[in-house]
Formats: C-alpha cells, structure tokens, sequence
C-alpha cells in the first residue's frame, strides 16, 4: 500500500500588531509603577520619561487628560511622544490631571522602611489621673 502525503495549507505570513504598554496599564497603581520604574532605571532619559508620561496618559484616555489638563489633545500628543519635548509645565500639569505626584528623594540613598512603634509607656500625668480618679484605663 502507497502512503498519501497529507497537504496542509501553511499561512506565508504572521500577522503581527505593534506592542502598546497603553493597553496594559490598568490601575494608577500600575501606572505610578511604570513612571517610577523609568525614573529609577534610566534618570537621564528624559525623553523616555516624557513617553512613558504619555502611555499612561493614553491608557487613562488622552481627551479626558487633556480637558484635566487644560492642554489641547493635539498639544499633548505632540509633546508627549518620542520627538516630543515637554516643558516641566506641561510635564506637571498632566501629572496632576493623571492624579499622580511627584517626590524627589536625595540620590543614593537608600529608603528604610518603617516598623511598627513598640507600645507607648504610660505617660505620667495619665498614670496620676488614674490614681486620683480610681480608673483602671
């Protein structure tokens, strides 16, 4: 008996779509977190920062950002892209619109994490006005 050769019909190409960060910054905090992970691994790229200001700011809704904003849509586009050069203003003011602040640390210094405080000690006065009152509390 002679084996069939089975024709199977391969696509020639891949369809593909550009990769949008946008599309997968879902909550402000994810959000803050992308802005802070740009700042931390590259300070100096201030390019960078300004597009990773705006994935955000489309992933929020740029018109929406915009009226916030009190900048026009375009303007926002045009500033917050990859040729774009935000002024601080600009920079500011959609951070604001995006309900995200921006704090300054000292460089190189690393942050220590709060503990919980011990339980306070009785404070003199309260320990008096317990003995003069009678109360336990």
């Amino acid at each position: 008996m002679k084996a069939r050769a089975i024709k199977v019909k391969v696509p020639s190409t891949v369809k593909t779509r550009p990769f949008d960060v946008a599309n997968y910054l879902r909550t402000p905090e994810e959000q803050a977190e992308y802005l802070n992970a740009w700042l931390q691994e590259s300070p100096e790229d201030t390019a960078g920062f300004a597009r990773a200001l705006g994935d955000v700011a489309r992933a929020r809704g740029m018109s929406k950002v915009a009226r916030a904003s009190g900048l026009s849509r375009e303007s926002l586009y045009r500033a917050l892209s990859e040729r774009g050069n935000p002024s601080f203003a600009t920079v500011m003011a959609v951070s604001n619109a995006l309900d995200l602040s921006l704090q300054l640390g000292a460089a190189g210094v690393t942050k220590v994490r709060a503990r919980p405080r011990a339980a306070a000690p009785v404070h003199a006065a309260a320990r008096k006005r317990r003995v003069l009152t009678g109360t336990r509390n």
